[in-house]
């Protein structure tokens, strides 16, 4: 599961989207470190494109289908 979201990580910094499109769950739900849940995986990318105080690692994560469901930040 960490390798997932170190992956999730390294793709989001390098802004390789395509990658991370695939790696997050169409259902998502992104908690940012301010307690802010973003859910769906078109909302989150269009977060994470926009806002970089969302691109730390997460405390937590969650995977479905073998991608990540919850992102905990």
């Amino acid at each position: 599961m960490e390798d997932i979201a170190a992956v999730a990580h390294e793709a989001i910094v390098s802004r390789d989207w395509a990658t991370v499109r695939h790696l997050l769950h169409p259902y998502l739900h992104w908690t940012r470190a301010d307690g802010v849940v973003v859910r769906g995986r078109s909302k989150v990318l269009v977060m994470l494109q926009g806002d970089h105080s969302a691109l730390g690692l997460p405390r937590r994560v969650e995977l479905r289908e073998g991608q990540i469901y919850r992102w905990l930040t």
